[in-house]
């Protein structure tokens, strides 16, 4: 019998997992990706919680350990810059694992591509669906015929814009902006360490991650930035003004993004989606629930990509009712953690500096009743 063929979009993190899977139960998975190559640098991120047994079952959780980061302890700064507590970040038997998101991406995309095409510098344009399959036009490839499509191509995806409406019916602004910076290795005075500086509304990292340091500007401006994510003069200028005053090494890491040709910027949102399927498209990662501020992004988008290869596989030539029931599954993660996010939000960016002398003392107590001990480095 003839594989059925999935167009996957997206090769970031869900794309080439799903495609693993799939491989796996039946099916001939095509991934296209717009960028012409898997992309290097990128934040840090967590394989945890429903990642783990994935990334255990693909038999890359040793290679992800090899490649974990740097990252032993978090250092609290006050808004001057001086030391406020000490946490270590590992423990002996500790099952999750720090890597930077683009070695995720690289781990997979290898796992996957023995069994499934890739397509980069490319991307759909138009989704055209009947009872029997979906038709297909690229921006670069011949027109193609799919059984099924699924979107994962993230935040500002593609797919859900072309099937499901434009992005503004879905996303949720947090009032909160992200950007990032790649750092020179020097930058760093302990490579074991993550720095935290908080003031209100503002919040710098400086992360060591494996290779190259990374500064991590968290905030909320004084004025809304318009949602133009291709100027990049306008998003230097956003960061400048809203760091302007604060104090430690900020001018060094803004000069470091305003001299960078292209820094990450972008608005912290969670997108939310009635219903993650259409016909024979479905969405997924990202593109079907993002969740702004966890950290669970990543490992969401594995447990999701397992979900949705594993239903499939259970209702075979079905994919209303495999849709229905991964859309289920994947639900009762992702909606908790969204309710959370506002929470979140006001705990990490505190407006005012009574409300971050109680954050710190939060920390000191969730630190002493787990199973870690702070090293307090300063009486405040």
């Amino acid at each position: 019998m003839k594989k059925p063929e999935v167009l996957i979009v997206g090769a970031g993190i869900a794309g080439p997992a799903l495609a693993y899977w799939l491989s796996r139960n039946g099916y001939r998975p095509t991934v296209v990706e717009h960028a012409r190559q898997l992309r290097s640098g990128g934040s840090a991120i967590v394989v945890k919680g429903p990642a783990v047994p994935v990334a255990r079952h693909m038999g890359i959780l040793p290679e992800l350990r090899d490649l974990a980061t740097r990252n032993r302890s978090l250092t609290l700064l006050d808004p001057d810059g001086r030391r406020v507590l000490n946490l270590p970040l590992t423990s002996s038997g500790a099952s999750t694992v720090e890597v930077t998101r683009a070695d995720l991406s690289d781990v997979l995309h290898r796992a996957a591509q023995a069994e499934a095409e890739f397509l980069f510098d490319d991307t759909v344009t138009a989704l055209d669906q009947d009872a029997g399959g979906v038709d297909v036009t690229f921006r670069r490839a011949a027109p193609r015929r799919f059984d099924l499509v699924v979107g994962a191509d993230g935040l500002h995806s593609t797919v859900r814009r072309l099937v499901f409406g434009p992005e503004r019916q879905f996303t949720s602004d947090l009032g909160l902006y992200g950007a990032t910076v790649p750092l020179e290795p020097d930058a760093l005075e302990d490579p074991s360490e993550m720095t935290m500086l908080t003031v209100p509304d503002r919040m710098l990292v400086l992360h060591p991650s494996r290779t190259t340091p990374l500064a991590i500007f968290t905030f909320r401006a004084a004025r809304a930035a318009p949602h133009d994510r291709k100027n990049i003069a306008l998003h230097q200028q956003t960061v400048a003004d809203a760091y302007a005053d604060v104090r430690w090494r900020a001018p060094e890491f803004v000069a470091a993004f305003l001299d960078h040709p292209a820094p990450f910027f972008d608005p912290l949102t969670t997108v939310r989606v009635p219903s993650w399927s259409r016909g024979r498209v479905v969405l997924l990662g990202d593109a079907a629930a993002a969740t702004a501020l966890l950290g669970d992004g990543s490992s969401l988008a594995m447990a999701g990509a397992y979900a949705l290869a594993e239903e499939l596989a259970a209702h075979p030539g079905d994919h209303t009712r495999a849709y229905a029931a991964y859309e289920s599954r994947l639900r009762r993660e992702v909606g908790p953690r969204q309710r959370r996010t506002g929470l979140l939000s006001r705990l990490l960016l505190p407006r005012t500096r009574p409300g971050l002398a109680t954050r710190n003392a939060m920390v000191r107590t969730i630190a002493r009743t787990s199973h870690f001990t702070p090293r307090e480095t300063a009486n405040r």
